[in-house]
């Protein structure tokens, strides 16, 4: 490789992430019409419906033991951080939840060292830091412009779970890049986030009317294009190279929130959004002599 990024995967991650940003936005009508149980719950349905298929043509395997028990543990761990961030969607802005949500970056370094034995360096814990003021810095200003009430603090504390749970998310996503192909991961991915839902769905979901349907079939389509999109690009760049775009999810969320639901932006927001993402960045750096591993 001649070192420089190349600008056909840098493209294909601004576009992924702004597919999965606006299926966030769909997302959080579903949420809102039918409950963040049943909108996970059919999402999951109708994004395996999508995806099993092309997995079948591209003449899939049944994967082996140990496989499997990747693809089941992240489709467990993903099922709870899907209906979490749907659910604080319902009661936060748009742009808020996935500033907050940009904690998991940081959070994932250090489920990384016990999972997979990776050192915990200095640049993480001053991340960490950074990420934790952010977050701080958001909650605040819900103190200040004084409407920090119970709906939100639900809200709240069910996006920094959610935050969790996507961290420990990213750990298990490393580990099926090793063992599996995009399409299987995809397939899984959602087919054991649709059984995990099952078991609650006779005390927590409920039949959505027809006309509802369409926000959760757009938003199943977003996904599986976005995923699609994603796992292209990383197995063609650099993650060092493609992380930091990851971030662009504020912009487009502050955009999507606004053009749905006229949701202003503000300046504690944005301060938190910023130190979050500087602490990610830091903390998520690669030093010199690390760069050539």
């Amino acid at each position: 490789m001649n070192g420089r990024p190349h600008l056909l995967p840098v493209l294909a991650t601004l576009c992924g992430i702004g597919v999965l940003s606006l299926m966030d936005a769909f997302m959080k009508n579903a949420a809102l019409d039918m409950g963040a149980y049943t909108a996970a719950l059919l999402r999951a349905m109708m994004a395996f419906a999508i995806v099993a298929p092309i997995w079948l043509a591209t003449r899939g395997k049944w994967p082996a033991r140990t496989v499997l028990k990747v693809h089941v543990t992240r489709g467990v761990v993903g099922s709870l951080m899907a209906v979490t961030f749907f659910f604080a969607l319902t009661k936060l802005p748009l742009a808020e939840t996935i500033a907050i949500s940009f904690i998991a970056p940081v959070v994932s370094l250090y489920l990384a060292s016990i999972v997979l034995g990776e050192t915990i360096r200095r640049e993480a814990i001053l991340g960490a830091i950074l990420g934790f003021v952010g977050t701080l810095v958001i909650v605040g200003g819900k103190f200040d412009r004084g409407n920090l009430n119970e709906d939100t603090a639900l809200g709240l504390a069910s996006i920094i779970l959610s935050a969790l749970l996507y961290a420990w998310n990213l750990v298990l996503q490393r580990q099926q890049a090793l063992v599996a192909k995009p399409v299987e991961v995809a397939t899984f991915y959602m087919g054991v986030a649709m059984l995990a839902y099952v078991p609650a769905t006779p005390f927590l979901a409920h039949m959505p009317e027809t006309g509802q349907l369409a926000n959760v079939a757009i938003a199943a389509g977003l996904t599986v294009v976005g995923a699609l999109t994603m796992a292209w690009a990383y197995a063609r760049a650099e993650a060092q190279v493609l992380v930091p775009i990851e971030y662009t999810g504020f912009l487009w969320a502050a955009l999507f929130g606004w053009l749905f639901w006229r949701e202003a932006v503000t300046l504690s927001v944005i301060v938190g959004a910023a130190l979050i993402v500087i602490g990610c960045l830091l903390a998520t750096r690669r030093r010199p002599e690390q760069s050539s591993v």
